[in-house]
């Protein structure tokens, strides 16, 4: 007759840690497979999304705007959904047609950088992000809200035309140094800007820093937020210069040696209107060649010009 032997406590936590390895295994392999599949519908919802954009007759401008990585940020942006994805889309590719923004030049806006309210700054971030600084204590000249929607939809397109190969998002910095009701964005302005951003610039937005606002800021936040979507609304960050959080976030998103010295950082900035109306000159050319246009023949509209998505 034999005698079972009773494992030793050694032996009970080699079971164990076998038992707890197996199962570690089994969830990377469960893990690896529910990630490659998703990957894989996402990969398919492209495709469907490229194939349903094969049926429009576009222009030649449209189509080169519905790159395969443009189709995925449209499906990002909509979670996914298909049919919700090819309505904006839809939507974006109108508002192109008649907004026109790979035609506004310099010539048309620069008014409106001549304080430095916004400008793409001499730098990217640690991820090599585009950089926007705005000033909202600055936005007293302008006196027509669509020369501002303007002014910030040519800065879109050539914050987008900056961005380094592998990166599609951009990063905005707003600095309230000076900033008051009296010169603060205008609400309709703001309103319009929000709308662009989220439906025709979807999953360009990487982080936005509100950097040291008056408590006389959150009135105005309180009146725009309601149109800010909960996607956009976690990439927002409140950054104060002497709280020890947020000078952490500051280092973890820049490098000190380049960051202003406004920010936390070691560099110096200094907005030169007439340098960087050079920098945005020699950008449209660029953009011309993008888009393929004759800048000889080029006249911008204003915006109001109507316009289909196919020509």
């Amino acid at each position: 007759m034999f005698l079972l032997r009773k494992k030793s406590q050694n032996e009970l936590k080699n079971d164990s840690s076998c038992q707890d390895a197996k199962f570690g295994l089994e969830m990377l392999v469960e893990r690896k497979y529910y990630v490659e599949n998703k990957e894989q519908v996402k990969v398919k919802q492209v495709s469907e999304l490229k194939a349903f954009i094969g049926t429009l007759a576009l222009s030649e401008r449209s189509l080169k705007y519905c790159t395969d990585g443009c189709l995925r940020r449209y499906l990002e942006a909509r979670n996914w959904d298909l049919h919700k994805s090819k309505k904006m889309l839809l939507d974006s590719l109108n508002w192109r047609s008649s907004f026109k923004p790979e035609e506004i030049r310099w010539s048309d806006v620069a008014h409106e950088g001549e304080t430095g309210k916004v400008f793409r700054a001499n730098l990217h971030d640690r991820v090599g992000r585009t950089v926007l600084i705005m000033k909202p204590g600055m936005h007293k000249n302008t006196t027509a809200p669509e020369d501002g929607t303007k002014y910030f939809v040519y800065l879109m397109e050539n914050a987008v035309l900056n961005l380094p190969e592998g990166q599609e998002k951009m990063t905005w910095l707003l600095d309230f140094d000076g900033f008051s009701l009296r010169t603060n964005i205008p609400i309709k302005t703001s309103r319009d800007i929000i709308y662009i951003l989220q439906n025709h610039y979807p999953e360009r937005l990487g982080v936005v820093i509100f950097y040291n606002p008056p408590r006389i800021f959150e009135a105005f936040f309180k009146a725009v937020r309601y149109f800010i979507d909960p996607k956009t609304a976690q990439k927002l960050n409140f950054v104060y210069p002497n709280d020890k959080d947020s000078v952490e976030l500051m280092n973890s998103l820049f490098d000190v040696e380049n960051l202003p010295s406004e920010y936390g950082g070691k560099a110096t900035l200094k907005y030169d209107h007439e340098e960087f109306s050079r920098l945005m000159l020699e950008d449209d050319v660029k953009t011309a060649q993008f888009w393929g246009l004759d800048e000889k023949s080029h006249h911008t509209n204003n915006g109001q010009s109507g316009g289909e998505v196919a020509s």
